[in-house]
């Protein structure tokens, strides 16, 4: 299971979710499959995180979405 972190190319954007198989996610979100994003198309993959199960992945999608801070700190770095 990964975390992953989508950045708009056009738009100061960034999207944060969970899946399980991040190609084809990628290309769901750029094909406009996903309606919270698909105003903000282009995306590009700029981080993900590896998780061994479902439920760790969303706890730190959770963590990052209610934390201010940590977002901060984590799309600083791209």
């Amino acid at each position: 299971m990964y975390l992953y972190v989508l950045k708009s190319l056009k738009h100061k954007r960034y999207y944060i979710g969970i899946t399980d198989d991040l190609e084809k996610r990628l290309k769901k979100h750029n094909t406009g499959g996903v309606r919270s994003t698909r105003p903000y198309r282009p995306w590009e993959l700029v981080h993900n995180e590896i998780f061994t199960d479902k439920t760790s992945a969303r706890k730190r999608e959770i963590f990052l979405k209610k934390t201010a801070k940590a977002r901060k700190e984590l799309f600083s770095k791209f």
